[in-house]
């Protein structure tokens, strides 16, 4: 071990820490005032520091302190030190000043719904930390693997509870640019039909097909055009201006009200008895939880009052 690395080598952190408020203030009152300690506790802990140093590191001048230049040297490498044991500070004390909540939902509403709404919930709760998992795999609720979820589908899960949390019934969406040719529902005969595929983890939705027989369309080919196996992927490809995409109401009201998105058909609306309902286990839950499922439900609340409005 080199002498310079001798941990008995190291100067005392009081020290450090009185010579670096004396240098950011130029004032040993000051830096006295900051630590909670006298001016002359603050003088004896920096000619501490000088005699570890073997030198002075401040000197007085007309007007207040100065530092000399091995203290010039030496506050920027102090500085840099005290910053990583702040951060060191904040790994060891953060696990226990804020909570970690896992939350499990569908891909979609992960990005069309929940985390656009995130920052919200986290001004109001900064002391839960929301870890969110989005896949279409059905998280183990009852056994601990996620404390809340968000599933779509018809609500019979064993072992848990569910409620609604939101409707999922569908509209047609498209660019705006498209609405001049689009008088009628019969007029998609013309324009691209953007598909959301179903996948054998995801519940069946209202598609084109049921969409078109509900409006005896059946001359319109029901299954042509893209496809993709996200709602949010087929919502983003009609805002471009592709073709028409079926949407969950609440998934695209935001872009309605801004006009990035429009709704074409004043009856265009499809009802479903699926919908994005709210999972949890069965007793008394978290404390945390408890605040992230009022949470829900009072967003999904308010959105209900805009997508009505629409």
């Amino acid at each position: 071990m080199t002498p310079a690395s001798d941990p008995r080598r190291l100067p005392p952190l009081n020290a450090l820490k009185a010579f670096e408020a004396v240098a950011r203030l130029s004032s040993v009152s000051l830096a006295a005032q900051e630590l909670g300690v006298t001016p002359g506790a603050v003088s004896q802990q920096v000619r501490l520091l000088e005699d570890h140093a073997g030198a002075p590191l401040v000197r007085r001048e007309t007007g207040g302190l100065a530092l000399t230049d091995l203290g010039d040297r030496l506050l920027p490498v102090l500085r840099e030190a005290f910053e990583h044991l702040k951060r060191a500070a904040d790994i060891v004390y953060g696990p226990t000043q804020r909570q970690s909540l896992a939350v499990s939902v569908p891909p979609s509403f992960a990005v069309r719904w929940l985390v656009p709404r995130m920052t919200r919930f986290s001004a109001e709760h900064p002391e839960i930390e929301v870890w969110i998992s989005a896949d279409m795999k059905l998280a183990d609720i009852a056994g601990g693997r996620a404390d809340v979820a968000v599933r779509y589908g018809p609500g019979d899960y064993p072992g848990v509870r569910s409620e609604i949390l939101i409707e999922a019934g569908v509209i047609p969406v498209c660019s705006p640019a498209l609405l001049e040719a689009l008088r009628s529902p019969a007029d998609l005969a013309n324009h691209t039909l953007i598909h959301v595929g179903r996948s054998t983890l995801e519940e069946p939705r209202p598609d084109w097909a049921a969409w078109l027989k509900s409006r005896r369309l059946d001359r319109i080919d029901a299954t042509a055009g893209p496809r993709f196996d996200q709602t949010a992927f087929a919502i983003e490809d009609a805002a471009r201006g592709r073709g028409l995409a079926l949407a969950p109401r609440a998934f695209v009201a935001e872009d309605l009200a801004s006009g990035r998105l429009a709704a074409p058909f004043a009856d265009g609306y499809l009802a479903t008895d699926m919908a994005y309902r709210l999972v949890t286990r069965r007793g008394v839950l978290r404390p945390e939880a408890q605040a992230f499922v009022a949470w829900l439900r009072a967003e999904a609340q308010a959105d209900a009052l805009v997508v009505d409005e629409l």
